[in-house]
């Protein structure tokens, strides 16, 4: 790329070896020829380990002024999260993950939620149906409606000024949609769980989501530069968020975004979610019993497996390579990641900003990890 298209690039880098200045050059490559595609406007990457003493961030943008401290829109990653805090809650004995998801709603959201071939199966629902996308609900905003009219996400740019209410979007989809199939009885991603877990934090909490946020796990961790969008602010950083893009649509500023919430409604930085996911390995926000079951993994998709909020990827099944690496963590659907691969001992976080660009950020990762490991 030449240095005239691109108005930031910042590299911090803290090495113990000489000899990892190899790998900070390679990773360095690897973000900016993604830079190359038209569609991508910026890239944000942190690599870390500190048993191989890495610590490597980088920003580069063609258009606009970012850096390594610029808080970006981390899209599904928040649902490591929302399930999170759902097992604060188990830790605390106020709930179970096999408890029924009616003991924590109310009887009008309730209501016809999960109707399937004429037989409502909603208070057969479980809080681990919701985390672990085997509710079979239906996902607002992608699946096709009965009528045929927009899903939400093409509701965004329609009227960008909406502000959706979880209710809203709840009854969105009872009205709108259909189930899949019977609680339990398969796979199927849908933000539509997330809502009513969030809800159900708040409900259990007397908290709002994001002071519960704030409270449980941005206050405890130090992630100071973390909040939900339009929900709330950072604790410190004044920094404006990172442009994101839908195709040419710059999606970062509008209101309707407010559809994006327990399931990709959180704002962070890379430093701020390895904190996160650093802590949530080492059992320092929940127990190692809560993380255990939340590793109880059901077959997503090739080389994906899913648990409570939380993904796994086979690398060699993912890329019909031979590999005996993992990634545990959570992809966004704006090309946001945070991964930690247990046989390296290293943390990727990052982002693209570009929803066309999801494929790009996977491939960016596990280019990543092959470095690490052949040096």
């Amino acid at each position: 790329m030449k240095q005239s298209t691109i108005l930031t690039l910042l590299i911090f880098i803290s090495m113990g070896a000489f000899g990892q200045q190899d790998i900070k050059k390679d990773i360095a490559l690897l973000l900016n020829a993604e830079l190359q595609n038209e569609n991508i406007k910026s890239g944000m990457l942190h690599v870390y380990s500190e048993t191989r003493g890495i610590d490597m961030q980088l920003a580069e943008s063609k258009e606009d002024s970012i850096s390594i401290l610029s808080p970006f829109y981390t899209a599904s990653v928040t649902k490591m999260l929302t399930a999170t805090s759902i097992g604060i809650l188990k830790d605390q004995k106020k709930l179970n993950f096999e408890d029924n998801i009616a003991q924590y709603l109310t009887d009008s959201l309730m209501s016809n939620l999960h109707v399937l071939n004429g037989k409502e199966y909603s208070n057969d629902l479980t809080i681990a149906h919701l985390l672990q996308h085997t509710s079979g609900l239906p996902d607002y905003f992608t699946d096709t409606t009965i009528d045929r009219s927009p899903n939400i996400i093409n509701q965004l740019l329609i009227d960008t000024s909406k502000s959706w209410s979880a209710q809203e979007m709840i009854e969105f989809t009872k009205q709108k949609m259909k189930p899949h199939f019977a609680p339990g009885k398969g796979y199927h991603y849908t933000d539509t769980e997330y809502v009513l877990l969030a809800l159900i934090i708040e409900n259990v909490s007397g908290l709002s989501l994001d002071k519960f946020f704030k409270q449980h796990i941005f206050q405890p961790l130090k992630m100071h530069s973390s909040y939900i969008n339009l929900k709330s602010s950072a604790i410190d950083n004044s920094l404006d968020i990172a442009k994101f893009y839908a195709s040419e649509y710059e999606l970062s500023s509008l209101k309707s975004l407010s559809a994006d919430w327990g399931g990709g409604g959180l704002v962070s930085t890379t430093q701020d979610l390895i904190g996160f996911l650093k802590a949530f390995n080492e059992d320092l926000i929940v127990t190692k019993e809560t993380r255990l079951e939340m590793q109880n993994w059901v077959n997503e998709t090739k080389g994906m497996e899913y648990g409570f909020g939380i993904r796994k990827v086979s690398i060699d099944k993912l890329t019909e390579t031979e590999s005996d690496l993992q990634l545990i963590g959570h992809s966004g659907s704006t090309a946001s990641f945070l991964w930690y691969c247990p046989q390296l001992d290293i943390y990727i976080s990052g982002t693209l900003n570009q929803l066309e660009a999801s494929k790009s950020a996977m491939i960016l990762v596990c280019e990543i990890l092959k470095i690490i490991e052949n040096k």
